[in-house]
């Protein structure tokens, strides 16, 4: 059944969403409705009456403790958390960043409700390649492997302080998709290094 949401739904109906970041084109395929002004107008009309919050032109919350991660991947479109966000939270650096990084085919640095947002780019056959990245949730993160990977691809020099996090069975498997030979000889010296550190 296709039918469009209801007078008087169009609020339940973001309500009820597991997400708590939705852009203009979400919010249509939710409300099922094609005509872009109306729901301009009603999203407009929301926010004045503060029933949601306009993070960003295109981007609405249901309230200011949205999912940043969640944003971040809704501001420019594929894109997925990796690199030192990433390698921070599973232990790889020890060095707090106070940015998001997500990777995405711009590279651009948004500074968002006090937040910064780095968009890093990267090629479009490595970006639209879903291995290593877990797209379960509201948004898509990088496991580890593929985090370490991206910033390796980055940065050819990078320090890392802790690699025993890595799977490297899979830190392999993934690595093809970089299609980089140059790459390949890094990760091999990095898988050197962390034998004879383990």
């Amino acid at each position: 059944m296709n039918t469009k949401v209801q007078k008087g739904e169009y609020m339940d109906t973001l309500l009820r969403s597991k997400n708590s970041v939705f852009s203009t084109k979400d919010i249509a395929l939710l409300w099922r409705d094609t005509q872009t002004t109306a729901s301009q107008v009603r999203l407009n009309y929301y926010v004045k009456i503060g029933k949601l919050i306009r993070v960003r032109r295109g981007i609405y919350a249901k309230d200011k403790s949205y999912d940043k991660y969640e944003f971040a991947t809704k501001i420019f479109r594929p894109s997925y958390v990796s690199f030192e966000t990433v390698s921070g939270m599973t232990g790889m650096t020890f060095q707090y960043y106070g940015n998001i990084f997500v990777a995405s085919y711009v590279k651009r640095e948004i500074k968002c409700d006090g937040q910064i947002y780095s968009f890093v780019k990267m090629k479009d056959s490595i970006l639209a390649n879903p291995m290593g990245v877990d797209q379960s949730g509201q948004y898509a993160i990088a496991c580890r492997e593929r985090a370490f990977l991206d910033i390796v691809y980055r940065s050819k020099n990078y320090y890392f302080d802790n690699l025993r996090q890595l799977d490297w069975d899979k830190v392999f498997e993934i690595l093809p998709i970089y299609n980089n030979k140059k790459m390949v000889k890094t990760v091999e010296k990095y898988y050197k290094q962390y034998q004879i550190n383990k």
